[in-house]
């Protein structure tokens, strides 16, 4: 019988796995389409991250697993779940000290959740926080990131230019 791992192997792959999912997720949420298979993945892939990280993980990397679970719900229309794991990831980022980044991208993540949920207002002003804040970036990576999420997040007709 092979050896059984130890906790700390355990904890290893837990967190291997959960960033693995996680960016495999993000990179799957990014495209312009994406066949059925290609959604099925990309959600599964968010939930695989979201169930790792419960394992190993921290509050920060809960919430950042309940923004990105928010977002991939919201590509796929699923906007009741969509709204809950947003908000649920808004109310921690917005608690919290977080990266400049992080914020641009809870709202840009709630802007989507509030967008496959009909609620023009909500999606509006989260939006628009959203560029404001992505497009003041100092760091040219973390703009390009911002500017990478925004491709597949509806912009409100009031903003469109």
């Amino acid at each position: 019988m092979a050896d059984q791992p130890d906790e700390e192997e355990i904890r290893k792959w837990h967190r291997r796995f959960a960033a693995d999912c996680n960016n495999l997720a993000w990179t799957l949420s990014e495209a312009a389409t994406r066949s059925p298979s290609a959604d099925e993945e990309m959600l599964n892939a968010a939930h695989g991250a979201a169930l790792h990280w419960s394992k190993v993980g921290t509050e920060l990397n809960a919430a950042r697993a309940q923004m990105l679970l928010g977002h991939v719900h919201a590509l796929l229309g699923h906007s009741d779940v969509a709204m809950q794991y947003a908000s649920a990831s808004f109310a921690y980022f917005t608690s919290h000290d977080c990266a400049e980044w992080e914020r641009a991208f809870v709202h840009a993540v709630l802007a989507n959740a509030a967008s496959s949920a009909g609620n023009a207002d909500v999606h509006l002003r989260h939006y628009a926080i959203a560029k404001n804040i992505g497009e003041a970036l100092s760091n040219a990576r973390e703009r390009e990131r911002c500017e990478e999420r925004f491709r597949v997040i509806p912009c409100p007709h009031a903003v469109q230019q």
